[in-house]
Order: C-alpha cells, then sequence, then structure tokens
C-alpha cells in the first residue's frame, strides 16, 4: 500500500509511472477480442472478487451502455455488444457457495450460459483466485478465449488465459486502477468501432 508512506502528489505521480509502463498492445488486444465478439454475436464475460469483482461489473456496464450513441438506445435493429458480468448474480454466487464451495460460483455460471467463441475477461490482482482459476480453466477447455487481468507476478492467471493484460506492481490498489483505466479505453475504442 504505497499511499501508506506517500503523500497524495507522490501517490498520484507513482501511479502516473505505472500507468507508463503498461504494455498497450495487450490492452488494445482485450478491445481486439471484445470487438471479435461484438462482430460474431458471440458474448463477452467478466469475473472478479473483490476491487476486481467491482471493477469486472463497472467494465461490463460501460461494455453494455458506452459502446452505444444515444440515439441508437430505442433502435431495436442496432445489433449490441452481448456482455455479462458473473460477479453481479447475487442468489446463483450465495447457492453455489454456501453449498458446493466459493470456488465454484463463476464455473457454473458459464456451464449454463457459454460457448465456444465466446470470450471470459478473468480479472484478478493476485492471479490466484482459485473461483477465476477454476471459470478460465473451464473456458479453455470449452472453446472460449480467454483474457487475464493480473498484477504483482500475475500469479496461475497470467499463464493460464490465452492473453492478458499485466500490471507488474504489488501494490493492489493501484493495480485495480490501472485495470479500470486500460477498461476505459477499451470502451471508448470500442464505441468508435461501433457506434461512429
Amino acid at each position: 500500500m504505497l499511499g501508506v508512506t506517500l503523500d497524495p502528489r507522490s501517490f498520484m505521480e507513482r501511479v502516473g509511472q505505472e500507468l507508463m509502463r503498461i504494455d498497450t498492445a495487450q490492452i488494445k488486444t482485450l478491445a481486439d477480442a471484445v470487438h471479435e465478439c461484438y462482430e460474431k454475436k458471440r458474448i463477452v464475460f467478466l469475473c472478479g472478487n473483490g476491487g476486481s469483482g467491482s471493477n469486472a461489473s463497472h467494465f461490463c456496464e460501460d461494455l453494455g451502455k458506452g459502446t452505444l450513441r444515444r440515439e441508437e438506445f430505442d433502435n431495436d435493429n442496432k445489433k449490441r455488444l452481448k456482455v455479462l458480468s458473473l460477479t453481479d448474480n447475487t442468489p446463483y454466487i450465495l447457492a453455489w457457495g454456501n453449498d458446493e464451495g466459493f470456488e465454484r460460483v463463476f464455473v457454473e455460471q458459464l456451464k449454463n450460459l457459454a460457448g465456444p467463441g465466446d470470450l471470459l475477461i478473468a480479472i484478478s490482482g493476485s492471479g490466484n483466485s482459485p473461483n477465476v482459476l477454476r471459470a478460465v480453466e473451464w473456458a479453455n477447455r470449452n472453446g472460449l478465449k480467454t483474457f487475464g487481468c493480473t498484477g504483482f507476478s500475475g500469479g496461475k492467471l497470467r499463464t493460464l488465459a490465452h492473453h492478458g493484460l499485466h500490471v507488474p506492481l504489488d501494490d493492489m490498489g493501484i493495480v485495480e486502477s490501472i485495470h479500470l483505466t486500460a477498461f476505459h479505453w477499451v470502451v471508448d475504442d470500442l464505441h468508435r468501432r461501433i457506434s461512429l
């Protein structure tokens, strides 16, 4: 937690430095993967825990709404991006978590909803969340494309997912902030491709 030792200006400067270290080709790869799902009418799924779960929900909302122009909202013929955050089905998560174990809360939703050609965006700062890894393992075996967003060393997710966005920093808050900043660019890029 760098904010424990840094004043606000020093903290913001450090965040800026870390942002500039990111491999932007990874962000472009993510945008391309989501756009391919749009073109092929496939579904984009997102998952994560804690702050990464919040980022999954936020990114899902932005992708679903932010890729449209206001005048397209009532156009029933406009093709839309199919996107769903697996973090937001609370009763389903609680049922599987309580009855069968928390490591199943994402994979069991994928078994009901996902198919070959869909995309799973898995977000885990540590890269070692068992429920995220289980979902990615299933997705890889069942023809989905997988994209892992990681921090720290990347953990198991960094090598398990087909593609990824890695933030090589041992500070969860900054890792999550950089992920969300990258996601906002992806939404803007997709808005350009889909709606302009």
